[in-house]
């Protein structure tokens, strides 16, 4: 079966009560830090074996040991720190309030050889088992991440300048320590990891575009440098090793930041040398099919985020299946997957809706694509 599956996930998964109670403790000095891991592991172990029951392939831990879903991986990295900004999280969610919590630069960039989520992974690739049909994927946010904190988004307090009087250096690094990630988790047996995203879909709204005119940066060149940046940290990428990408437009607890389709971005996003594209298509924010008409690689796959994480009510089934064929238009249907727009808690919070809406929603997914493929 060629990754991204037919029927496929972006990755996290509504956290347990368990695991958030755990949480509270921990905070609260109620428990050591190896008990909430004792009980995270318990957790996943369950997780695994859900995953299993509804036909996902690609098993994932459901990023039950995060609080996000790119700052707890940004923070391990060298020369980035985790801090609460005094004017609060630098976007806007509509619908939900964000934790008043961020990343900045605070010295040159390296991979964290010791990052905590190498040890993560080893204990899900050991919970899912080698051999069989299931593999282990792994996410993490994707180098552009910082780019968007330090340039695109900055509350004017980067120290970026002092540190990298190059912004070319800046880029470099970037790029080192991702293709640095990749080959850490391909030598600890990952051929599955995707980047997650929202600085595309930044860059395709109207409204951010706009303010980043207003402080003279031109959008499509900043569309051009995050190309360049992902293509140097793919580069050296084993020939066995699938990398996707997800590009999101905000999901926490079912609240969204950005709206705008992928037209102004897609001959820049589709330039990029990922295996596959997980595209979000659940509301009219994200647009048409048309943009995908820049797709070029028959060797990856578009998976269309038909079936939305937010809400528990399931969508029309024909409805979907007109929708996969209208972008068979532009793509093979054996170059097309499907999968929910979003994880379903890409914060600890998690979406409006139940574990067993959760997995109505993956079951759906794969009652489709029997229909169709």
């Amino acid at each position: 079966m060629q990754v991204p599956y037919t029927v496929d996930h972006v990755g996290s998964f509504l956290r347990p009560a368990r695991i958030k109670q755990a949480r509270h403790d921990l905070q609260q000095g109620l428990i050591a830090k190896d008990e909430l891991r004792q009980i995270e592991d318990e957790e996943i172990l369950k997780l695994v074996e859900e995953q299993k029951k509804v036909g996902i392939f690609g098993i994932t831990d459901g990023e039950f040991r995060r609080g996000w879903w790119h700052i707890d991986f940004l923070e391990n990295l060298l020369g980035i720190e985790g801090y609460v900004p005094e004017a609060g999280y630098n976007q806007n969610f509509k619908g939900a309030a964000v934790p008043s919590y961020n990343i900045r630069v605070v010295d040159k960039i390296a991979f964290n050889p010791n990052h905590p989520f190498l040890a993560d992974f080893t204990f899900l690739k050991e919970a899912v088992g080698n051999g069989g049909v299931h593999q282990v994927k792994a996410t993490i946010p994707s180098p552009t991440m910082v780019l968007r904190q330090e340039v695109l988004a900055n509350d004017g307090s980067s120290k970026l300048a002092q540190i990298y009087p190059n912004i070319e250096d800046f880029y470099a690094d970037l790029a080192k320590t991702y293709g640095d990630a990749i080959q850490a988790f391909y030598a600890l047996g990952c051929r599955y990891l995707q980047f997650d995203d929202t600085n595309w879909a930044f860059l395709a709204d109207a409204s951010k575009r706009e303010s980043l005119v207003e402080k003279g940066i031109d959008p499509e060149k900043v569309a051009q440098i995050c190309t360049n940046i992902i293509n140097q940290a793919l580069a050296n990428k084993p020939s066995d090793m699938v990398v996707t990408t997800h590009i999101c437009r905000g999901n926490h607890a079912s609240s969204w930041i950005f709206s705008g389709g992928y037209e102004v971005i897609a001959k820049e996003l589709f330039a990029t040398n990922y295996d596959g594209f997980f595209l979000e298509y659940d509301s009219d924010r994200a647009g048409d099919f048309k943009p995908l008409r820049y797709w070029h690689n028959p060797k990856s796959k578009v998976v269309l985020g038909l079936v939305t994480s937010k809400f528990p009510e399931l969508e029309d089934k024909e409805l979907v299946k007109e929708r996969i064929k209208e972008a068979t238009e532009y793509v093979p249907l054996e170059n097309l997957a499907i999968s929910p727009q979003c994880g379903f808690a890409s914060t600890e919070e998690g979406n409006k809706l139940t574990p067993e809406q959760q997995w109505a929603k993956m079951r759906l997914l794969q009652e489709i694509a029997k229909e169709v493929w």
